[in-house]
């Protein structure tokens, strides 16, 4: 007997599509699938979520001095000729950034090997400006302090009825 369902796919096609629901659930929270896939993107989601919450408080707070680009009121880079030629003017700032320890960053790369890049659209109405999102990072600094205290089940599935065409029973994945 198979420890996995085929989802009458091949391996490849299977493997892209479960990635693609566990990077879906993770990105918006709930997702309406059938319940076999839901069920295999469970076995996906509910480590990658442990793996975060485990690695949640490993890293350190550093100070480092960046260049930055000064910029007018209208938010453009202001330029100097220098030597004849136009070039930037950069400020040094200090910037606090979250450095990883080698545990939490071995777990960020496990979290990006399996889901896709994800980006969402600042405003679902018009769909022009697509915004990037990180979710490994959204992995620890979202659902990791959310599900801290639990001990496994971070996501549920409800049946919500049989689809119209083939019947299948449809569910509502979500996070809980």
């Amino acid at each position: 007997m198979s420890t996995v369902r085929k989802l009458g796919r091949t391996t490849s096609q299977r493997k892209a599509m479960l990635r693609s629901l566990a990077t879906q659930i993770l990105l918006h929270g709930k997702i309406k699938t059938t319940e076999t896939r839901a069920k295999e993107a469970k076995k996906i989601v509910e480590p990658l979520i442990a793996l975060a919450c485990k690695e949640a408080d490993n890293f350190e707070t550093v100070t480092v001095k960046a260049k930055v680009a000064r910029k007018d009121k209208d938010g453009n880079r202001i330029k100097q000729e220098v030597d004849g030629k136009m070039k930037t003017v950069y400020d040094l700032v200090d910037k606090t950034i979250k450095k990883d320890k080698p545990t939490r960053l071995a777990a960020r790369r496990k979290i990006m090997s399996v889901l896709y890049a994800a980006s969402t659209f600042e405003d679902p109405k018009k769909k022009k400006t697509k915004k990037k999102v990180d979710l490994a990072t959204k992995l620890f600094d979202e659902y990791a302090p959310k599900y801290k205290d639990r001990k496994g089940g971070y996501t549920r599935i409800v049946k919500i009825g049989q689809r119209v065409g083939d019947q299948a029973m449809e569910v509502l994945f979500e996070l809980v």
